[in-house]
Order: C-alpha cells, then structure tokens, then sequence
C-alpha cells in the first residue's frame, strides 16, 4: 500500500543541511537512468520526467508550466509526483508535487552554493521575484550567515510586493544590483539574457535556475566566459536548455568549458578555485534530483 505525504506536515520535518547531504549521497550512488519528455503549446510547457537510480528507487514527474497563470492569481507550475520502490517498482508514495519541487529546486542551487560561492558571502541578489526565490532566501540563509537578500524582478511593483512580504530590499538597477552582490540568484522565464558578463566581478557566485527550454537563456555569452562553469547534472543541461545549448551552438563555449558536475564531487573538482574566481553553476533540476529529494522527504516522512 502506497504512502501519502501530508505536504504541510512533511514540510516541519525536513532540513536544508539534511537535503544536500542527501543529494551528495545520491550522488555516491550508481548514475541515474533519465528521461524527458517535453510538450509545448506556445509559451506552455508539459514536462514528464523519469529516474530510475539503483538502490533508490525509480520516479516519475509531470510537470505543467503556464506562464500566464501569474495573471489569474494561479500557480505558474503544477504537477505531481509518483515513487516507485527500489526492489519490487510498488507505488511507494504520492508526494506532493510543490513540496518535492521546492525542496529539489532550492537545495540543488543551495549544494552548489555551499561548494562554489565564497564562504564569507553575504550580499545576495535575487533576480525573479516568484515562488523559487522565497525558497531560496530560506535555503540561502541556512548556510550563509548574516545574508542580506534583494531582490529585482521587470516588474518594479512586484519586486516591491515581494521585498515588503519577506523583509528584504527592491532595487530598480539590475546592473547596479549585480556588481554589489557576492551570490546572484537567477529564477526567471526570460528568453533573453538579463544578466551581462561585462557587470560581474572576482569573487561571485551565480546560480542559474530559470532556463529549462532549449529557448531560454537568463546571462550572455561574455558572463560564461569569464566564469568557470559548473551543471547539476551533464546529461540534463548540456543539450537540453538554452542556457548551454544556444553558446554551444555559436561555438562562444564548448562542452569542454563545464569544469564538474555533481557527480563529479567525490572527486574534490566541483569546487572554488580561488576568491577572485567568478563561479556559475546551472541549475537544471533533473528527475534524479526530484527522485532523491523525494526519497529523502519519504524517509523523514517515515521517522516522524
């Protein structure tokens, strides 16, 4: 019989520390199995994303992503999300679809944070004023003591709304923003580039959220040049979102510019270099991550 998780209830069990030592642990584990599919209707989007990673279990994610749901007061993104046992592929449980995405979501950028940006950041910049930038000022702060957050969004009175709900900081100049900021969080729709590489300075930390279509880039070619660059996972970023597919294409980077991935930590090379190191890490979010983080709220779920 298959387990359903109570969202709010679940959400007092878990902790950030606790998650991303999950995923680096997932990640010990033999390399995940997965496959996307996506389905577009104009600006609409219909993901199905599966894992299957031996010893874990096997998952399934649909994902529904409608752009102008924002206008009617709906959430952007929806879904659901299945679990399937390691040993016998039973339906294990029924997690709730917002709970795994935000946890997966905030703690991939949030391990990759704790890795690359420079432990004395403090300045940290979110560029997008939706759901994902709430969960990262909560993910954020578990790890960078005393963090300043602000916040820029196109739409100057929503960035205002968002700033006054979470006690931080609206800003109006994005370039501005940029250069005083030691980690620039990146979690919007935009097709074109928002973030230039000519505003960066040594020393920052960038993560890349947003860009999950092959259409869809949220920094220019001159950011990743200047940066050493970093994916969650190779197979589910490189030809998949337009973040790398597009300067790949131009042949402004190569395939041979992303220095590690996740599975790339036990080795010591998914890393900072130094403190005048510019660091990006994209953060593309593939079922495997969706399927540890729900083994990992699944497990918390059962020691209640």
């Amino acid at each position: 019989m298959s387990i359903e998780i109570v969202p709010a209830e679940a959400e007092t069990l878990l902790d950030w520390h606790a998650l991303t030592g999950a995923l680096a642990a997932g990640h010990r584990l033999p390399r995940a199995e997965v496959g996307d599919s996506f389905l577009y209707r104009g600006a609409d989007t219909l993901l199905n994303r599966a894992a299957w990673i031996d010893g874990l279990g096997q998952l399934v994610k649909c994902a529904t992503i409608f752009p102008g749901n924002g206008a009617h007061g709906k959430a952007t993104i929806n879904g659901s999300v299945t679990l399937y046992a390691d040993q016998t592929g039973e339906l294990e449980a029924l997690v709730d679809f917002h709970l795994v995405t935000k946890w997966k979501t905030a703690g991939d950028s949030l391990l990759a944070a704790k890795k690359l940006a420079r432990k004395d950041s403090r300045k940290i910049l979110l560029v997008g004023a939706g759901t994902v930038a709430a969960s990262m000022i909560q993910a954020y702060s578990s790890s960078f003591t005393g963090a300043e957050f602000s916040v820029w969004a196109r739409n100057p009175v929503s960035a205002k709304a968002f700033a006054d709900a979470h006690g931080i900081t609206a800003v109006t100049d994005l370039a501005g923003a940029v250069a005083q900021a030691d980690i620039i969080c990146t979690a919007t729709m935009s097709k074109e580039p928002l973030i230039m590489g000519e505003w960066l300075r040594p020393g920052q930390h960038l993560d890349l959220i947003g860009a999950f279509r092959p259409d869809m880039r949220e920094v220019d070619d001159r950011a990743l040049t200047r940066a050493r660059l970093f994916v969650d996972a190779r197979a589910t970023t490189l030809h998949h979102i337009g973040e790398l597919m597009i300067p790949i294409a131009s042949g402004a980077i190569t395939e041979g510019h992303i220095a590690a991935d996740f599975y790339d930590l036990s080795k010591g090379i998914y890393t900072r270099r130094s403190d005048d190191e510019i660091t990006i890490a994209k953060n593309g979010g593939g079922a495997h991550l969706d399927l540890m983080t729900a083994a990992y709220i699944l497990q918390a779920w059962k020691m209640r």
